[in-house]
């Protein structure tokens, strides 16, 4: 991560490596999140029940969601499949495990005949009443005085501003209508951090590290420009 390697000042990243990072800090109070469904980090499978679950496939590009799965399992549903890191091939992991862990793109362009969906801002919702936060810019500590120029709730507002113009430049890669993608945007995904979205933040961290999927747990440092 480049972030990690001191190859930039900041970077969105997955909540996950806050915990596992040294010298960083959060900007506070933007994020990429959601408060009930966000449709594109899903758990697919063909069986009917979570608890009849016994592996699972991993996108081997989630990092906080492969961590909050596991958390869903140890914590709510009461017990532990197999986990493997696999590519984001859907037909392929439910070849060879019960159920797939789909983020991003593929976790919402895939046909949806023949299997069970859970969203897991949904799930997570169902068994805390919280919002989830999937992404936040960070900082490193020493980077500081680079970063104080950028005004990044300025920019998620002007990102907010060209949500139609977005949507359309995807619509067509991703096979899905323009409409579709405007309500993701702006209904599906959260992009502030408020009091409900902090409090399921640090639930989140509290149980990664109950689990012991964090080395350890460390108070969340904000930077504040």
């Amino acid at each position: 991560m480049l972030l990690s390697e001191n190859e930039v000042a900041a970077a969105l990243v997955p909540v996950i490596e806050y915990q596992r990072m040294a010298d960083v800090l959060v900007i506070p109070d933007v994020c990429v999140g959601s408060k009930k469904e966000v449709r594109s980090v899903v758990l697919v499978s063909r069986r009917d029940d979570l608890k009849e679950i016994r592996s699972v496939a991993l996108d081997e590009s989630s990092r906080t969601s492969a961590t909050l799965v596991r958390i869903l399992f140890r914590e709510f549903i009461g017990h532990e499949p197999m986990w493997e890191s696999c590519s984001p091939d859907l037909q392929g992991m439910l070849a060879v495990h019960d159920a797939a862990l789909i983020i991003g793109d593929p976790a919402m362009t895939f046909r949806r005949i023949g299997v069970n969906i859970w969203d897991l801002a949904s799930l997570w919702r169902q068994f805390t009443g919280l919002g989830f936060v999937f992404a936040m810019w960070m900082i490193r500590a020493s980077a500081k005085g680079v970063v104080r120029a950028i005004d990044f709730e300025s920019a998620c507002v002007e990102g907010l501003s060209q949500v139609e113009q977005i949507a359309r430049e995807y619509a067509s890669p991703l096979r899905l209508p323009v409409a579709e993608l405007i309500h993701y945007l702006l209904h599906n995904i959260t992009y502030r951090i408020d009091e409900e979205m902090r409090d399921g933040l640090e639930l989140y961290y509290q149980l990664a590290s109950r689990h012991g999927l964090i080395p350890s747990l460390k108070p969340l440092k904000t930077f504040e420009p």
